[in-house]
């Protein structure tokens, strides 16, 4: 069964930075859009970004546009999304996830990834 590895994470004070990536454990999403959720205590799994199998086309939750990039190389199961001048409203679990498809949007989640917890301190 592929896996999403997840790396990265952990505890940053307000306004730092965090990396986060992904890698399939095979290379069978090399042709499909990749991204990123998160879901903060108490609250349901949002959608934070995604990208196209070519790291030509991304899209990102409106409130996070200019803080957070996602990015990828053209054709590789893999994704990093950096953050920066984190709140920390932008503490949860955030989950890599891979689609089905080969456009930007996440309508068909072939694989999650087991989540990689974010921190962020006032």
């Amino acid at each position: 069964q592929v896996q999403l590895v997840q790396s990265g994470g952990g505890l940053v004070q307000a306004g730092g930075s965090l990396r986060l990536s992904c890698a399939a454990s095979e290379r069978i999403f090399d042709a499909y859009a990749m991204g990123w959720f998160r879901q903060a205590p108490g609250k349901e799994r949002e959608f934070v970004a995604s990208i196209s199998w070519d790291g030509v086309h991304t899209q990102y939750l409106d409130s996070l546009k200019g803080r957070f990039t996602i990015s990828r190389r053209s054709g590789e199961s893999a994704v990093s999304l950096l953050m920066n001048s984190l709140k920390p409203e932008d503490t949860a679990i955030y989950y890599c996830a891979a689609d089905r498809q080969s456009g930007v949007q996440l309508s068909a989640i072939a694989s999650w990834g087991r989540g990689t917890q974010v921190t962020v301190s006032s």
